[in-house]
């Protein structure tokens, strides 16, 4: 299948503004871009890009005083089948984990491992069998626990406080999910990007960006989605990182407004080219 994904967001500067975007398709998905791809910025701009320390793509710019657009479309080749599941995947010892896995089991800014969750978490899924069944267990204690309220976003709220409040938006479900699995010793990663409602009734919020998360079983990464709790068709993967912290969709040293904020994922229909045409 085809996916078409992309975004058009809008800022006022109130002076020279340096900023760190993580607004591109993750580099593996470079592969699956059938045509576009490509930030732009309204009126023109310099982009320098780099990939950080999670394998991210990152552009810099610096924008001038005033209004400034950021916009991104591509069209993209997505298998169309739901996340893989594996029920039978085990848990790795950890003296057995790769190193670059080792850092998905610690504390990080908003997945507070060292914290009574870690207690918790032993009280709650210690019993169940280690492995795919455990993580499944925190996906559904978490679906159930926390309610889903965008009016409720917080941008310094942890998983801790997730927790105790009971309510977030898919950035909250995944960090409680995390952290709650990284308790347990299994490894787990954010993950950011395109969730548009393909293979479900459409929802009645806006569209936006979507969190879920990795754990490594088994020897390699499976997706996991405390949120919605169920298979989903057509992830489109941006950036991974410990955290939302590592994933920020933007970061600006200076003075700024946000001022336009639309973000697309829909499958594309009938005649390929003719749509693209268009």
């Amino acid at each position: 299948m085809l996916i078409r994904v992309g975004y058009e967001i809008s800022f006022r500067a109130g002076a020279e503004l340096p900023m760190l975007l993580l607004l591109n398709l993750h580099p593996s998905r470079q592969l699956s871009v059938f045509s576009g791809g490509k930030l732009g910025v309204e009126p023109a701009l310099p982009i320098d890009e780099y990939l950080d320390g999670f394998g991210n793509l990152v552009s810099r710019i610096v924008a001038s005083p005033g209004d400034f657009k950021l916009a991104f479309d591509a069209t993209v080749f997505d298998v169309g089948t739901p996340d893989e599941q594996s029920p039978g995947a085990a848990q790795n010892a950890i003296a057995d984990l790769p190193a670059d896995a080792l850092q998905f089991l610690l504390s990080s800014r908003y997945c507070d491992v060292d914290s009574a969750l870690n207690t918790f978490a032993w009280e709650q899924f210690g019993a169940i069998t280690s492995g795919w069944e455990r993580v499944q267990a925190v996906c559904d204690f978490v679906h159930r626990h926390l309610r889903f309220d965008y009016g409720q976003a917080c941008p310094t709220r942890t998983a801790g406080q997730a927790f105790l409040e009971q309510v977030g938006v898919c950035r909250d479900f995944t960090h409680l999910a995390i952290t709650l699995c990284r308790s347990l010793n299994i490894p787990a990663r954010y993950a950011t990007g395109y969730l548009g409602d393909i293979g479900i009734a459409p929802l009645p919020s806006p569209m936006d960006f979507s969190a879920w998360f990795e754990v490594f079983l088994n020897d390699r990464w499976y997706t996991f989605d405390a949120r919605f709790n169920t298979p989903r068709i057509g992830r489109v993967l941006m950036a991974r990182g410990r955290d939302a912290a590592d994933v920020a969709l933007s970061t600006a040293f200076g003075p700024h407004l946000l001022t336009e904020f639309k973000v697309w994922a829909d499958e594309v229909h009938g005649n390929v080219s003719n749509r693209l045409a268009a």
